[in-house]
């Protein structure tokens, strides 16, 4: 491929003002899909003298389109709105400013700071307690941050965009609501109820770092209506119930479950999660056996059928969510990209983007990437090896920029260059550990140390963990040591640590022998180490294809079910912050003596014979007396094991409308867990449809790219780059030329790896539809750009002469 070192090229589209060397900013702010170019149609022919200023205005052009193609391709990335794309110069500098992992960095520690501050305000954990003047003043200087924050966030988007904004308008007013009570409490130099403080995490969430939790919200706010609708469907059987269970048994006096209404739809919904069943059934059951039939049909119909009903109803809701997620995010990528290639285009050459241009995109896009590396994903891109990158090459910039470009080694294994003796030493190895007698071999002696580390927990004594080092453990750690090296030495560190389960097999070891260090030398504080012993026993999940299935599915969904978590803990947050305001200071010992749960909050002190023998309820533990201790109580609410004690417990300290929040807190959660099970379910089905449907594809391999690389084109690269000043990334090219010459080779092969995303997946699963997608987005395109000429040639301002809109780009 011929690669094209011209320099007289001029950008297709301006955006400065050619006349006072600027960048003019659009009177309109750009729709949601962007505004319209003004293309060149003449650039004036310079004068002799006035030769170099117009090469560097030229110049100047080119590094500003650089700039704002690589923005909107970091929107289509991040799925931005086109509408907050930088207007003009100034609005560039505060984009550029915000759009740093600097600034991200203070959003998040700022943001972190406000959550933390519970820990220090009443009620605060004993120890972290601070005064009122100290956590106030520290609340202001964070939220001094936070204004700092939004008004270069406002100095970017403008104010007509950033009051359209509603997630900032949202943080913007709590911001406000925060600031009046810091001040208040700083004053008064005394707390209140301060409740608003469950909002603060608002201004977690809007992180930038955050973004798999918006996304997360998003989806569970998406899938309300559904849920809503079956869950008043669950509500209305269970009024009905309670109207039942009412006449039925609130004649019998000694039944405490039905006595008032209010009690049967309590008690109806705690049945629901079967924390009282069976004792709720009990009393009537004594006097009639045959009362049973009301529990049996009620939990029939809301346990077994409505809940899992509502499990089925919000799968099939997330599923048409995930597509038409994935969906957009492919059109606004695809758009993104129609953007940036309008940029890059030149007058000269309008068919497509030179390498010239490419690097000068990648220079903003990804300033890190080597001058080798972003002519080797230029080559990628390049499909029809011209020298121009056409658009609909350009239409996998996404799939090809993100990949990891290693020369392709000429030998096949580590030791081919060896002496023969040594040569052939380590062949017999390499074809040893890639056997299967050897793999067998392995997985037989991990079941063996499985089932001997059972009989040794089983047979230790009073559960005393003996400080003796096992001869087991010496002989099974020798075994694991050997395989691990005979692996290394057969396959050479870097495949072998390349496989992840070989890493996760050395990674073991090591601890298995740290353990035994731990063991042989009495380091006490390291004793933990040992119990990872059993870890060795995840190797037998290779054995069968579908436990690999569900061990790689498993660490797939990690980072997605690491931000779910985050949601969850968010929603912790809020709910223990309404708790501590509440509840604090209301359970303690012998508390709720009027209740019916007062057995668990008892504690007593009885002298028996010459011994004192105290009776405890633990229960009492299960406070809101500070963060730490809501966020546990809330968790044990979420297992909903004996939760009803916790809540008749609060109860009987407050008001019957405190039961409200234990009843909203558990539907929340269920809210929260069901799209959490829908999301494992999804994940689940979604990989075994695609290894249905792909049978002969190799997926563990991922996305692999070869290109070949000639002596020629990296010579004419580096002279590109050298006569553009680019000295360094020069010498990045010429060391592969030396390489090549080192080895008398006109050419190398360079393999570009990246791992296989659920983009991938989902690009193969629905390529069928996704045809139809960029139909029926072409033609939309084609509609709005032939409303958008009639617009402009109906209000078509006028300009001075020698004034350019800076461009917003096509639809």
């Amino acid at each position: 491929m011929a690669v094209n070192v011209e320099d007289d090229d001029v950008p297709l589209i301006l955006t400065l003002d050619e006349s006072r060397g600027h960048v003019s900013a659009p009177e309109e702010p750009p729709s949601e899909n962007g505004g319209s170019y003004d293309l060149i149609n003449d650039v004036p022919s310079p004068a002799a003298g006035d030769c170099y200023p117009q090469r560097s205005y030229v110049r100047d052009n080119w590094e500003m389109n650089y700039q704002e193609a690589a923005i909107y391709l970091q929107e289509g990335e991040n799925n931005d709105k086109f509408i907050t794309h930088p207007k003009d110069a100034k609005a560039l500098a505060a984009y550029l400013f915000v759009h740093n992992h600097l600034f991200y960095l203070m959003e998040l520690t700022t943001a972190l700071l406000l959550l933390l501050l519970s820990l220090c305000e009443a009620p605060a954990v004993p120890m972290l307690r601070l005064g009122i003047y100290i956590h106030a003043t520290l609340e202001l200087l964070a939220l001094a941050i936070v204004v700092f924050e939004l008004s270069m966030k406002m100095r970017w988007l403008g104010f007509h965009t950033y009051i359209r904004h509603k997630r900032t308008m949202v943080k913007t007013c709590v911001l406000l609501l925060q600031f009046i009570e810091a001040i208040v409490v700083l004053v008064r130099q005394t707390s209140h109820v301060r409740i608003t403080r469950a909002l603060r995490c608002i201004f977690l969430v809007d992180c930038r770092y955050c973004g798999a939790v918006r996304r997360n919200l998003r989806q569970i706010f998406q899938s309300l209506p559904p849920f809503i609708d079956i869950l008043l469907l669950l509500l209305f059987f269970m009024v009905i119930f309670a109207i039942l269970g009412f006449y039925l048994f609130s004649p019998y006096k000694s039944d405490p479950y039905f006595n008032t209404l209010e009690n049967s739809l309590v008690n109806l919904f705690v049945l629901l999660t079967t924390a009282n069943f069976p004792d709720v059934m009990m009393p009537s059951y004594s006097r009639n056996p045959w009362s049973c039939v009301f529990f049996i049909v009620y939990l029939s119909i809301e346990l077994y059928f409505i809940m899992n009903l509502l499990l089925a109803v919000v799968f099939d809701t997330f599923n048409d969510i995930e597509k038409m997620k994935f969906k957009s995010l492919l059109l606004h990528k695809r758009t993104a990209i129609q953007h940036a290639y309008r940029l890059l285009v030149s007058k000269q050459r309008p068919s497509g983007i030179s390498f010239k241009q490419f690097d000068g995109l990648m220079r903003f896009y990804k300033p890190r990437m080597s001058s080798r590396d972003r002519y080797l994903t230029f080559k990628a891109l390049n499909q029809s090896n011209t020298p121009l990158v056409s658009l609909k090459d350009m239409h996998n910039f996404y799939e090809v920029v993100g990949l990891k470009w290693k020369a392709k080694k000429n030998r096949e294994h580590w030791f081919d260059d060896l002496p023969r003796t040594a040569f052939l030493i380590f062949k017999g190895i390499n074809i040893l550990v890639n056997s299967r007698t050897f793999q067998y071999t392995m997985y037989t002696l991990v079941a063996v140390n499985g089932l001997w580390i059972l009989v040794e927990t089983f047979m230790l004594r009073d559960g005393i963990f003996s400080r003796d080092v096992p001869w087991s453990y010496i002989v099974f750690l020798t075994i694991y040591g050997v395989e691990v090296l005979l692996k290394i030495t057969g396959l050479g560190p870097i495949e072998y640590l390349s496989s992840g389960w070989n890493f996760f097999d050395f990674s073991v070891t090591l601890f298995a022998f740290l353990g035994l260090l731990a063991l042989a030398f009495d380091m006490k504080p390291f004793y933990f180490i040992v119990v990872l012993r059993p870890l060795q026993l995840l190797r037998l999940f290779k054995l069968k294809k579908r436990y690999r299935n569900v061990l790689d599915t498993m660490f797939e969904l990690l980072p997605r079910m690491a931000s779910l978590g985050l949601t969850l803990l968010i929603f912790y947050y809020c709910f223990a912050i309404i708790g501590m305001e509440f509840f604090s200071g209301k359970l303690y010992h012998n508390c709720c003596n009027s209740s019916t749960v007062a057995d668990a909050y008892r504690w007593v002190n009885r002298t028996v014979g010459n011994r004192t023998v105290v009776e405890e309820g633990y229960y009492y533990l299960n406070n809101f007396d500070n963060v730490l201790n809501s966020f546990v109580t809330l968790f044990e609410l979420t297992v909903v094991n004996d939760w009803y004690i916790i809540m008749e417990g609060v109860t009987s300290e407050t008001s019957h409308w405190s039961r409200l929040y234990f009843m909203i807190f558990y539907i929340v959660t269920m809210v929260v867990m069901t799209i959490i099970v829908a999301f494992i379910l999804d994940a689940f089905v979604f990989r075994m449809n695609y290894t249905r449907k792909n049978r002969d594809s190799e997926e563990d391999s991922g996305i692999v790219f070869e290109r070949e690389v000639f002596k020629e084109e990296m010579t004419a690269v580096a002279e590109l780059y050298g006569r553009n000043g680019a000295a360094s990334a020069a010498s990045q090219l010429l060391k592969v030329v030396s390489q090549m010459d080192r080895h008398r080779q006109t050419s190398m092969l360079f393999l570009g790896r990246r791992s296989r995303t659920k983009s991938d997946l989902s690009m193969r699963m629905y390529e069928e539809e996704i045809q139809e997608w960029y139909e029926e987005h072409a033609r939309k395109e084609e509609n709005q750009l032939l409303w958008q000429d009639d617009e402009q040639l109906l209000n078509q301002p006028l300009h001075p002469p020698g004034l350019r809109q800076r461009s917003q780009t096509i639809i």
